[in-house]
């Protein structure tokens, strides 16, 4: 794994990838090697305006890529059963769960989800599980979700996912990234008990610079925090292109494992891709049967060809 890049990629023809939130930051980034290194990839965005450009963007720097734009926003999950009925592909390679938001201010979505939990956790779950039917049929299939160091700051609250006792933004941020940890968790325990050839694993990019900083500030208007936000992406975060890494390595890279956490190298902050550390309660089989259970009661989506954990 020391000094792993996008050059060490296997090759990826034949192969069908799916990546949310596409169009821009470490998403456009890991759509845009994944093509360049011969995967179909289907540029899932909630924007059309934006998905087309970066399908346009794509093909420019890999004139030989195949990308292509589909709508999904995760945000409406009668936008992801759209998505996935749609999908005209039997076989899914890759399934890279990376958009998300942070540090919004209170907002719904349209089910009624709080909309950093209803984006960042249960768009994804809901899509994976209507996607599952197919990642099983796959022969070395792999779900990798984007989760954030950040999610060492707050644990899921089962009896308050949708935080209507009190919202604290990044506290509900973390949750999510949490969330995310959990499921890929319950999730890859599961696949174990079903011995199917799909591994589950997780990512996180460090620090690195992308748009997600200051979205929840230009959404509120509050142009000193934006300022203080673009400021440290300049001066602190790592790019775009090496914050994909982990996503990358663990989407592609050999002997990637179940339930495995990759980040940066260099105090998870930034440099090649690593094992990175986790807070223990992400490893939790109790709770992570328990935000399943909930997730499957919210969205109202099972997963096919998957029982309960041993």
């Amino acid at each position: 794994m020391a000094g792993w890049s996008a050059d060490d990629i296997p090759d990826q023809r034949g192969r069908v990838a799916v990546v949310t939130g596409a169009n821009s930051g470490i998403g456009l980034v890991t759509a845009r090697e994944l093509a360049r290194h011969g995967a179909r990839v289907v540029l899932a965005c909630r924007s059309e305006a934006r998905g087309r450009e970066a399908e346009r963007r794509i093909r420019a720097e890999a004139p030989r890529a195949e990308a292509e734009f589909r709508r999904l926003d995760l945000a409406d999950l009668s936008s992801v059963r759209a998505f996935a009925a749609d999908l005209p592909y039997d076989r899914l390679d890759l399934l890279i769960n990376n958009a998300g938001v942070m540090a919004l201010p209170y907002r719904r979505t349209a089910d009624g989800f709080e909309t950093q939990f209803g984006v960042n956790h249960l768009g994804h779950f809901a899509l994976t599980g209507l996607l599952m039917p197919r990642l099983l049929t796959t022969p070395g299939a792999r779900v990798v979700s984007v989760s954030s160091v950040m999610h060492a700051l707050a644990d899921v609250d089962t009896g308050d996912l949708n935080s209507e006792r009190r919202y604290r933004r990044w506290v509900a941020y973390a949750r999510s990234k949490t969330a995310n940890l959990l499921f890929v968790h319950e999730l890859a325990r599961r696949l174990q008990a079903a011995d199917a050839d799909v591994v589950a694993a997780a990512a996180h990019p460090g620090y690195a610079a992308t748009d997600l900083q200051t979205a929840g500030a230009r959404m509120e208007g509050r142009k000193g925090v934006e300022r203080i936000m673009e400021l440290g992406n300049r001066l602190v975060a790592q790019p775009a292109e090496s914050g994909a890494l982990p996503s990358l390595y663990a989407a592609t890279a050999p002997g990637v494992r179940q339930d495995s956490f990759t980040g940066p190298r260099l105090a998870i902050w930034r440099g090649a891709p690593a094992p990175s550390w986790r807070a223990r309660r992400t490893r939790d089989d109790v709770m992570g049967e328990r935000l399943w259970a909930a997730s499957e009661q919210l969205t109202k989506v099972t997963y096919q060809g998957l029982g309960e954990a041993a």
